[in-house]
C-alpha cells in the first residue's frame, strides 16, 4: 500500500533536517555529475517537480532559464529557499502537490523530475499532471531509480522496499518506465546510468 500525501509530507519534513548530510556521499560521488550533465542545456520556462532541498539549483543556466520549483514538504522547501537566497538563484519556490499542479495547461518548455516519483503516492497521476502543464513541443527530464529487469536486482529491491518506504517514505522498485508509457508520453531517450538498469535518465515529450 502506498503512503498517503500526509505521511510522505510528514516524513520529509522530519528528514529535511539531515537530508543533505545523509545523501552527501552519493551526491558527491555520483548524483552531482548527473545533475550537471543533464541540466546544463535546459532552456526556457522550467518547472522542477519535487525541488526538495534545492540540490539541482546550482546546475541551471539562469541566463537561459526561468525556473519554478515546487515541493510538498515545507521543511525541504525551506532548505531550498536558504540555498537560493545565499547564492542569489533567481528561482520561484512554491509549496504544492505534484498530483494537482497549480499551473495552467501548456505552461512549461521543460519539466525536471529528479528522484521524485519514488515518493509520490500516485506516480501515474503525477505524470499525467506533468503532461498537462507541458507545452506541446516541450520535454520532461526524469532522473530516477526504477524497478530493474534483472531478476536478482528486482528481488533485492522487493525485499528492501518495505524498509525504505517505512523509514524514508520512498519506494525503490517502482515501474516508472511503464507508468510513463501508459500516460501517452513518448520516450525520446532512455539511458542506463548505474546498477545495470536501476538508475536511468529518461527524456520524454508529448
Amino acid at each position: 500500500m502506498n503512503l498517503t500525501k500526509r505521511q510522505v509530507k510528514s516524513k520529509y519534513n522530519r528528514f529535511s533536517i539531515f537530508y543533505d548530510l545523509f545523501e552527501s556521499p552519493i551526491e558527491w560521488l555520483v548524483f552531482s555529475r548527473w545533475r550537471k550533465r543533464f541540466l546544463k542545456n535546459i532552456t526556457g520556462k522550467v518547472l522542477e517537480i519535487g525541488v526538495g532541498t534545492g540540490k539541482n539549483l546550482s546546475y541551471y543556466n539562469y541566463r537561459k532559464v526561468k525556473l519554478i520549483g515546487i515541493d510538498l514538504s515545507t521543511g525541504m522547501l525551506e532548505k531550498a529557499k536558504q540555498k537560493a537566497e545565499k547564492n542569489d538563484y533567481p528561482v520561484m519556490l512554491r509549496l504544492g502537490n505534484v498530483e494537482k499542479l497549480p499551473f495552467n495547461s501548456n505552461s512549461f518548455d521543460y519539466i525536471v523530475c529528479t528522484f521524485v516519483l519514488c515518493s509520490v503516492p500516485n506516480p501515474k497521476q503525477a505524470i499525467k499532471e506533468m503532461k498537462r502543464v507541458l507545452q506541446n513541443n516541450g520535454k520532461i527530464i526524469f532522473l530516477e531509480h526504477v524497478k530493474s529487469q534483472n531478476k536478482l536486482i528486482a528481488l533485492w529491491q522487493k525485499i528492501h522496499n518495505p524498509v525504505s518506504k517505512f523509514i524514508f517514505g520512498f519506494e525503490i522498485n517502482r515501474d516508472t518506465i511503464n507508468s510513463i508509457k501508459q500516460s501517452g508520453l513518448k520516450i525520446i531517450k532512455e539511458k542506463n546510468l548505474a546498477l545495470k538498469d536501476v538508475f536511468k535518465v529518461i527524456e520524454v515529450s508529448k
